[in-house]
């Protein structure tokens, strides 16, 4: 029997995966400079925390959840997005401490799991690189949150991306402005697609972000949030564009930009990029000064992004973008006949235990098509040992580029790599 990969997941096999430690690594390099520490969270939750944070009527946990019973009987859900996970550990590990004036800050890399219908760039599988930043109210703060994302997609070369922002209210203004929207679509909602049928009565906002281009032209005249905004919500969406404008970084406004989670407060932003055609969307989030509360933590705000990989590296391949290629690294050690092939495999074992990355061709194979393999593979140098070798007590190194052959004494061969490598 054949086995397959779950539909809607995906391999990454080892020449594709060079792509993705380059996004990863351009990301987390780039939150240390910010100063945000990594945070690792369990692949499964207990469902009760998504169903809380994210909202029992949203799309993700109504539709798209991988929920299952364990023996003991409790209900887990894998991981269905970011936020909720690092609230959780915010307050269990008890990470804002006693100074409930710090600025928390935190970043993740991790596998999001949604039970959704696959598509390009959307798998059930997915990944996210987020970042979350705990304990301050000030728009600043949202503004340093997308200063990040889109230094984030600059430096992985991705230029045109469109930042767009609004504000979805408070507790305070934003019922009056569901209730304005639902009465603005009252009469056309029989003819509006399923899910916004059903939106209207469970997640309202909704029906601003669909698609469906009759549902479009049904919200077209609807009213914006920005009209109705509370004076609190109205001053910090004014101070979110005060930092953005000092900052010279391009905006629009946008009124759709809701979010599809119930846990969004005041700010909404989105990324996107043309090169992905109608699906352009690269990563978003916003501010969730409630949330943590509603979880039974401390009264925090907080603000929070998150960005596919997956459509990262889609727009990244769209505009021709090509990794640099990895430099040639490591030693390919070279038995020159069987009599050599016991001391060249403890050579290796020797290489290796003092941090030198190499190989050796366990097909025992000629000389000349061991080369050419070390070639093929990127490998810096070439170690030759023969019976000339052995018996002088060193080794050939070639130098894979230049072709250069020089003899060093085994004794200090590891230290011989490891300079050349850094050098």
């Amino acid at each position: 029997m054949r086995y397959h990969r779950p539909r809607g997941t995906q391999d990454i096999p080892p020449d594709e995966a060079p792509r993705w430690r380059f996004v990863e690594k351009t990301f987390r390099d780039l939150c240390r400079r910010f100063d945000y520490g990594e945070l690792r969270t369990p692949v499964f939750e207990e469902t009760e925390l998504f169903v809380r944070s994210v909202g029992e009527d949203t799309d993700i946990v109504s539709k798209e959840m991988y929920t299952f019973e364990d023996k003991g009987g409790r209900s887990l859900t894998l991981r269905a997005e970011g936020t909720a996970p690092t609230v959780r550990a915010l307050i269990e590990e008890n990470l804002q401490g006693q100074d409930r004036e710090r600025l928390v800050k935190m970043y993740y890399v991790a596998p999001i799991f949604r039970q959704d219908r696959p598509q390009a760039g959307r798998y059930r599988q997915h990944h996210q690189a987020g970042i979350e930043a705990i304990g301050s109210s000030e728009p600043a703060v949202d503004a340093e949150i997308i200063d990040l994302a889109l230094t984030f997609f600059e430096e992985l070369g991705i230029e045109g991306t469109r930042l767009l922002i609004n504000s979805v209210g408070c507790r305070d203004c934003a019922p009056q402005f569901v209730d304005t929207l639902k009465a603005s679509v009252a009469d056309a909602v029989d003819s509006m697609c399923r899910d916004c049928q059903r939106r209207y009565d469970t997640n309202p906002l909704r029906l601003l972000d669909c698609k469906q281009e009759v549902c479009r032209e049904v919200t077209e005249n609807a009213p914006m949030m920005l009209d109705l905004l509370c004076g609190e919500c109205e001053c910090h969406f004014d101070g979110l564009r005060e930092h953005l404008e000092a900052l010279a970084i391009a905006y629009e406004i946008d009124a759709r930009i809701v979010r599809g989670l119930d846990y969004y407060t005041k700010t909404a932003f989105e990324f996107r990029h043309e090169a992905l055609g109608a699906q352009d969307s690269i990563g978003g989030g916003g501010r969730y000064d409630e949330l943590i509360k509603q979880c039974g933590g401390p009264d925090l705000p907080a603000v929070g992004l998150g960005a596919g990989i997956e459509r990262i590296l889609m727009v990244r391949e769209a505009l021709g973008l090509r990794d640099e290629d990895e430099p040639r690294d490591g030693s390919f050690v070279v038995a020159i006949g069987d009599d050599a092939w016991f001391p060249a495999y403890r050579l290796l074992h020797d290489l290796r235990r003092e941090g030198v990355k190499a190989e050796i061709d366990y097909r025992r194979r000629s000389i000349r098509a061991q080369m050419r393999y070390a070639d093929s593979q990127g490998y810096l140098n070439a170690v030759l040992l023969g019976g000339d070798e052995i018996a002088k007590g060193i080794a050939t190194v070639r130098d894979m580029i230049s072709g250069e052959q020089e003899e060093v004494p085994l004794e200090g061969l590891a230290e011989y790599l490891k300079e050349r490598r850094e050098g």
